[in-house]
C-alpha cells in the first residue's frame, strides 16, 4: 500500500509558478506510475499529468501542455508538478495519484490518492 501526501501549494499571481510535491511512502515507489489531477469548485475532477514508473514517458492535458512539467526522483520516493505561467483556471486542489504499472490518464485506474492541496491564482 502506498501513502501519499501533497505539498507546495499557495496563492500566486497570474503568470507565476509553483511546484507541487508529492512524497510517497513505502518501499515499492518505483513501481508505481504517478499522475496529478485537480478539482476545481463544482467540476469533477480531471487529469492534469503523468509519468512512468521509470519517468521515461509523461502525459499532459492539454490544457496545461507546455505550462507544466511532471517529474519524479524515485531515490526521495517523490513526484513533482512544475506549473509555470499560472492562470486563474488552473486554481484548483491538486492530487497526486498512483497506479501499480502502466501509466494511465483516468481516474477510475488510480489506486491510490493523496489529500490535496490547493492552488490558487490570482488575476
Amino acid at each position: 500500500q502506498v501513502q501519499l501526501v501533497e505539498s507546495g501549494g499557495g496563492l500566486v499571481q497570474a503568470g507565476g509558478s509553483l511546484r507541487l510535491s508529492c512524497a510517497a511512502s513505502g518501499r515499492t515507489f518505483s513501481s508505481y506510475a504517478m499522475g496529478w489531477f485537480r478539482q476545481a469548485p463544482g467540476k469533477e475532477r480531471e487529469f492534469v499529468a503523468a509519468i512512468s514508473w521509470s519517468g521515461g514517458s509523461t502525459y499532459y492535458a492539454d490544457s496545461v501542455k507546455g505550462r507544466f512539467t511532471i517529474s519524479r526522483d524515485n531515490a526521495k520516493n517523490t513526484v513533482y508538478l512544475q506549473m509555470n505561467s499560472l492562470k486563474p483556471e488552473d486554481t484548483a486542489v491538486y492530487y497526486c495519484a498512483a497506479v501499480v504499472g502502466t501509466i494511465a490518464t483516468m481516474t477510475r485506474e488510480y489506486d491510490y490518492w493523496g489529500q490535496g492541496t490547493q492552488v490558487t491564482v490570482s488575476s
